[in-house]
């Protein structure tokens, strides 16, 4: 690989020492993923318990409108994604990955505090929906510096020839916090009626999720600190102008990230929504059904991830591009035609294994295209734009289809993206080139 001598004095910065033992390493990447666990759960929080607080903050019209009106605030919060991925990226490069892990998980604590105590529409009126807003986008301003700061971390902490095993851990914690959020949801609808849901049992995930962010809080003041001074002090270093030296870099990690985030919240955040809205499927069964699903799904992470370091990521990635391309339209259509639960089981399952190509690896596949002094930011800010095109539009473009009566254009989408994945698979350099992640000062 070639790199110019000004790129490498301003951007190379070592990952962790060789000789960092394995209990050091398994150490730090706890601490990381403990932050990303309480981040993901806060953010999803909103998407699981919509479905009973969509009243509140929007009282007239049917389901389908008020569900609209509460995607339309959930993409809005991705579109501060890519704020939160120059800003956050721009710290962890020039100041390290440390500190902004710390005051990225401080911002989405008081986000979720924000909506935990936030008045209706019945008390303050359309200053509901405003304050809603509000904290959905400081919600998403935390999320888009989460990705690239946390990857980032985790990919040079990893030991070399393992880092596809250790950073499938970066996925498996935003998928823990998905599981956790829905699992919450689940007892609560146990024990709660639904109108008492409605009235004040949504707020009980957000009361947690702040409380757990405080806790990562502390337990992030004691990560180890993978950057360098001298080189984050270099003038390229966290800056756009460095980042925009590796064009081609940029378009792959938009491309896989369009379509990767479109897939894993059509499959994740919007399947339940699916399956009760078009399968008329029991708004517990769909929750319990989406529980077991997640569960299996974050524990077959490390396995994928072993697999990418086994069989490179170029051919995996290929491999995920190839089976969405083929299966999208049948998986959706059986999941949408079915009320049996293990049926749906069975399909939201399958289509979550093939996630697991893309997931295992998603934040060491772009780490390993930039230079450390711009890596964070590279990783993080091109994802969060593409994140907030098509990740975060997903459960509105799929709700205004289904408004439309076109439901099934939204199968065929799917599936175009996943064209463009497997089109930048073919891009990506074979597995035995070396990466920036392998061209490092010890």
């Amino acid at each position: 690989m070639s790199i110019s001598t000004v790129e490498a004095s301003a951007c190379a910065m070592p990952v962790a020492p060789a000789a960092t033992p394995q209990k050091s390493v398994i150490r730090s990447i706890l601490v990381a993923c403990s932050g990303n666990v309480v981040e993901w759960f806060d953010f999803f929080a909103y998407a699981f318990t919509a479905i009973y607080f969509a009243p509140a903050f929007f009282p007239s019209g049917d389901a389908t409108s008020q569900l609209l009106n509460t995607a339309g605030i959930f993409a809005a919060g991705f579109f501060m994604r890519p704020v939160g991925g120059w800003l956050f990226g721009r710290i962890a490069d020039r100041t390290g990955r440390k500190r902004s892990m710390v005051i990225s998980v401080l911002l989405m604590c008081f986000g979720s505090l924000m909506i935990a105590v936030l008045p209706t529409y019945a008390h303050i009126g359309v200053w509901a929906s405003g304050l809603l807003l509000l904290a959905r986008l400081l919600q998403g301003l935390s999320v888009g510096g989460e990705y690239g700061t946390s990857a980032t971390y985790l990919c040079e902490i990893a030991t070399p020839g393992r880092r596809g095993f250790f950073g499938s851990f970066h996925y498996a914690t935003i998928i823990a916090g998905q599981l956790l959020a829905v699992m919450v949801l689940a007892i609560l609808q146990s024990v709660l009626t639904v109108d008492e849901l409605r009235e004040w049992g949504w707020r009980v995930p957000f009361l947690i999720g702040s409380f757990g962010a405080l806790v990562a809080l502390v337990v992030r003041r004691s990560m180890h600190e993978t950057s360098d001074k001298s080189h984050r002090e270099q003038p390229l270093a966290g800056t756009l102008r460095g980042m925009f030296k590796h064009p081609r870099e940029l378009l792959l990690v938009v491309g896989f990230t369009a379509g990767g985030s479109l897939l894993f919240y059509t499959y994740t955040s919007y399947m339940q929504k699916y399956m009760v809205n078009t399968a008329h499927m029991n708004a517990k069964t769909a929750s319990a059904v989406m529980t077991g699903a997640l569960l299996v799904f974050m524990c077959v992470q490390p396995l994928f991830g072993l697999l990418s370091d086994r069989i490179g990521r170029r051919n995996q990635m290929i491999a995920f591009g190839t089976f969405f391309m083929l299966g999208t339209v049948p998986i959706l259509s059986a999941i949408g035609t079915t009320q049996d639960p293990w049926v749906a089981f069975g399909f939201v399952l399958l289509a979550l294994m093939g996630m697991s190509f893309y997931t295992s690896i998603s934040g060491l596949l772009k780490a390993e295209l930039f230079p450390a002094g711009v890596r964070a930011l590279g990783v993080g800010l091109p994802y969060a734009v593409a994140n907030a095109s098509f990740g975060g539009t997903a459960e509105y473009v799929a709700l205004w289809m289904k408004s439309r009566g076109i439901e099934g254009s939204f199968f065929w989408y799917v599936t175009a993206m996943s064209v463009v994945i497997l089109v930048c698979s073919l891009c990506l350099r074979g597995a035995r080139e070396a990466t920036y992640l392998d061209d490092v000062r010890r």
